[in-house]
């Protein structure tokens, strides 16, 4: 049985300019459809059958347009921030009624084309309460933040970067909502401090992806993943 997967997908997409100054970045279009149809779809054609969609900028439009999921495939439930800033710790934190024991987390503007049984069953067999997927960027797509040796995450940080780190966080994590105690109180969590609390725990398994990741978080990303999806179809 497949993990549900949360999706946070409350950001408001600062750097696509006026493309969400009337929508949420999960609805700017890409090949004639929302980001979020794709998305969801390749989450669909992994196996995954349960999503819960983090939301909070402009929110209706999502929940407008993807409902309970059924034209998917998948089963989709909503956790709506509120007026307090949660951060993405908290927004999943927010989340945990709806995830049950463990589950994936990905961010709303990336799109994953990885194997997810495989990082599911590496992550139930790590024994650890959570598990970062990570790739060989070497500066490639984005900054690379993750330092990794033989499998094992010697060092994470978005902030402070060594020439060590020549992978990034893909951006699928798993797991246990143990994970998140401490995280739903007051104040913005973010889910880059947690991974580096649960590494310095020795509670952070690893999975290294094959496959770049794709995002839409700026104009080029979104160019990138159009002609992606278009040499797909």
């Amino acid at each position: 049985m497949s993990l549900p997967v949360a999706i946070l997908a409350g950001g408001l997409g600062t750097r696509l300019g006026g493309l969400t100054q009337s929508m949420p970045k999960a609805m700017a279009p890409v090949n004639g459809k929302p980001f979020i149809a794709h998305q969801l779809r390749l989450l669909a054609r992994n196996g995954i059958t349960r999503v819960v969609l983090c939301l909070s900028y402009l929110a209706e439009q999502v929940r407008e347009y993807v409902g309970d999921g059924a034209q998917f495939g998948l089963g989709v439930q909503y956790a709506l921030d509120g007026p307090r800033l949660l951060g993405t710790a908290g927004a999943v934190a927010n989340a945990l009624p709806l995830l049950g024991p463990e589950f994936f987390v990905l961010y709303g503007d990336s799109y994953l084309p990885c194997d997810y049984g495989a990082v599911e069953h590496a992550f139930r067999s790590s024994g650890k309460l959570a598990l970062m997927t990570v790739y060989r960027n070497e500066g490639r797509f984005d900054t690379s933040n993750v330092e990794l040796d033989s499998g094992r995450i010697l060092a994470y940080d978005k902030k402070q970067r060594t020439p060590r780190m020549q992978h990034i966080d893909y951006g699928l994590g798993a797991f246990n909502a143990r994970a998140f105690d401490g995280s739903g109180g007051d104040g913005a969590h973010d889910l880059a401090e947690l991974y580096r609390d649960l590494l310095q725990r020795g509670e952070l398994a690893a999975f290294e992806v094959p496959q770049r990741f794709y995002e839409i978080g700026s104009p080029q990303g979104l160019h990138e993943l159009s002609e992606h999806l278009a040499q797909r179809s």
